[in-house]
């Protein structure tokens, strides 16, 4: 859940005042460039960030720039997210990246768990 001045889910904290992220109540070691890459995908959560809105408001690059510092800092969060990485951080192939706020897997009932029995 993004607030005024933070993000809180289940596995990750991210404070935007004090540029600080944890994994799992752990302080995330991260560089400013990973941070700042982390907490503006964090506040649009859910949305598509398109490439060049990132290279631009991080790196000040422009669109004609071509670089593949982005999807360097992306595999590197994702691998500082650890288990999560994936998950938390989805490649939209073409366009950009998209965070998942975390959502913990559905467990299902064994078949016929809820089956009745049909009176004779």
């Amino acid at each position: 859940m993004v607030t005024a001045g933070s993000y809180r889910d289940a596995h990750v904290l991210v404070d935007f005042e004090s540029q600080k992220a944890f994994l799992d109540n752990r302080a995330m070691v991260l560089t400013r460039k990973e941070f700042e890459l982390l907490a503006t995908l964090v506040e649009n959560a859910g949305d598509i960030v398109p490439r060049d809105v990132l290279l631009q408001s991080i790196w000040g690059y422009s669109r004609e720039i071509r670089t593949r510092t982005l999807d360097v800092h992306i595999r590197r969060l994702r691998k500082k997210l650890a288990e999560y990485g994936e998950s938390y951080i989805e490649t939209i192939f073409g366009v950009g990246y998209r965070f998942q706020p975390y959502r913990a897997p559905r467990t299902f009932a064994p078949a016929g768990m809820f089956a009745h029995a049909i009176p004779a």
